[in-house]
């Protein structure tokens, strides 16, 4: 009879601290998108978040400035994202602990390395756009000089993966050394920064250019240029991107790799990247915009 006691005392407990971890927020914790938006007409996009399922909105950033391009920490506790004219920020999960790394007004597209100590972004050098690499507590920042120029780069443990030329390679983070070729088929003139991958490195996003749609002569006597969100399977040779959505902004994949969420139409969609099936989220009257990439956790 002690030894049933004393198993079920433990159960118990085990049961007590599961449900702790849980209300503490811990594996069961709600997912976050961040996304930009303008908060009211006539006024600069800011940074939002809002949960997977729609509800949770909140604003991150104010200013006079636009706040664009919000990345992730690896643990998920903190964002990186640019200010358009001021540099690259820091700022904890719910838009507290502000922390200004870099002040060149053009530094772009954040993304932080595996251990989180590292953040990786684009500086525009001459007419090319050039890897930098420099401490996520701030300090000097440093050009990877071999590497190629730099669509927005994405950190992940097989190095630093950049779009160049319409394709996708991998560089080291001491020097920008390339050491693969991924094969990809990017839009090399509109795509490049617009790049989003999976967390498996199976698959990736772009905004390219598309066909027009039949009667389109909003611009005069022809079409006008038109865009859209393309989808590609890495591990598939040979295989063209296809359009998954018309006039839509550079997309997110989830954390676990099987849906991705992109602004079109003043809302935000959630999209099965197997399938067609989508999920509309209305964020009121906040309009998100199709100028700047989500982050998803």
């Amino acid at each position: 009879m002690d030894g049933m006691l004393r198993l079920a005392t433990l159960a118990a407990a085990g049961a007590s601290m599961l449900a702790v971890a849980a209300s503490a927020g811990g594996a069961t914790s709600p997912g976050l998108i961040v996304f930009q938006a303008t908060p009211a007409p006539g006024q600069q996009a800011q940074l939002f978040s809002i949960q997977p399922s729609g509800t949770g909105l909140k604003q991150l950033t104010k200013g006079t400035y636009p706040a664009l391009d919000p990345a992730f920490s690896p643990a998920g506790l903190r964002i990186a994202f640019a200010r358009f004219g001021v540099g690259i920020f820091v700022m904890k999960r719910n838009g507290t602990g502000l922390h200004r790394l870099t002040k060149n007004p053009r530094d772009a597209y954040p993304t932080w390395s595996p251990n989180g100590k590292t953040i990786a972004f684009v500086r525009p050098v001459g007419q090319k756009w050039r890897l930098y690499v420099m401490p996520s507590t701030g300090g000097k920042a440093r050009q990877l000089k071999q590497t190629p120029p730099a669509g927005r780069p994405t950190w992940t443990k097989a190095g630093i993966l950049v779009p160049t030329g319409g394709d996708l390679v991998a560089v080291d983070a001491e020097k920008g050394r390339v050491q693969k070729y991924y094969g990809a088929n990017i839009d090399a003139i509109w795509g490049l920064n617009s790049v989003a991958l999976s967390p498996a490195v199976s698959m990736l996003t772009y905004i390219g250019a598309r066909a027009s749609d039949p009667g389109d002569m909003e611009c005069g006597e022809g079409a006008c240029q038109r865009f859209g969100l393309f989808l590609e399977n890495l591990k598939t040779k040979g295989k063209k991107p296809h359009l998954i959505a018309k006039d839509a902004g550079p997309a997110a994949f989830s954390p676990d790799g099987r849906r991705i969420a992109f602004a079109t139409n003043g809302a935000i969609v959630l999209r099965s990247v197997t399938g067609d099936t989508t999920t509309t989220i209305s964020t009121g009257d906040v309009v998100p915009t199709t100028g700047s990439p989500l982050a998803w956790r």
